[in-house]
């Protein structure tokens, strides 16, 4: 890691209510958070566009500067951070394309960790998937 690189932090989350149901995504950069309504889909679809959605805003912060910049994203979902990082296999081709997605935005920051966390951890992210999907009613 240079000197000179910016690292920012993200939470993510997306959950929804049944698995297909509505979702929502939640994300936290840097202690700034917004949530998003993303329609009918799975827990794992919605896990992905948080990461997505997250790597996307992150680099419009970062700007011409993202190439200096490092990524320290917090998931609950093990399961997304293993597919992302190569760790797991995807076996769901819809998934393997959000995958993909999500690889090649990371190739824009200098680097790009996920840490895994317990849900308990990802309470703010969790909260903004909450009061997003609760809104909707």
């Amino acid at each position: 890691m240079g000197k000179n690189m910016r690292t920012i932090s993200i939470h993510t989350d997306g959950g929804a209510r049944g698995n297909p149901g509505p979702a929502a995504i939640g994300v936290v950069i840097d202690g700034t958070g917004y949530g998003e309504y993303i329609g009918e889909t799975t827990n794992n679809v919605a896990e992905y566009k948080a990461v997505i959605s997250a790597l996307k805003s992150a680099a419009k912060i970062a700007g011409d500067g993202a190439g200096k910049t490092a990524l320290e994203i917090h998931i609950d979902s093990q399961l997304i951070a293993r597919q992302i990082t190569g760790k797991y296999k995807i076996k769901q081709e819809h998934l393997r394309k959000l995958c993909m997605e999500a690889r090649e935005l990371i190739r824009n920051f200098e680097a790009v960790g996920f840490v895994e966390i317990p849900r308990e951890e990802n309470a703010a992210a969790d909260a903004l998937v909450n009061e997003t999907l609760d809104s909707r009613k």
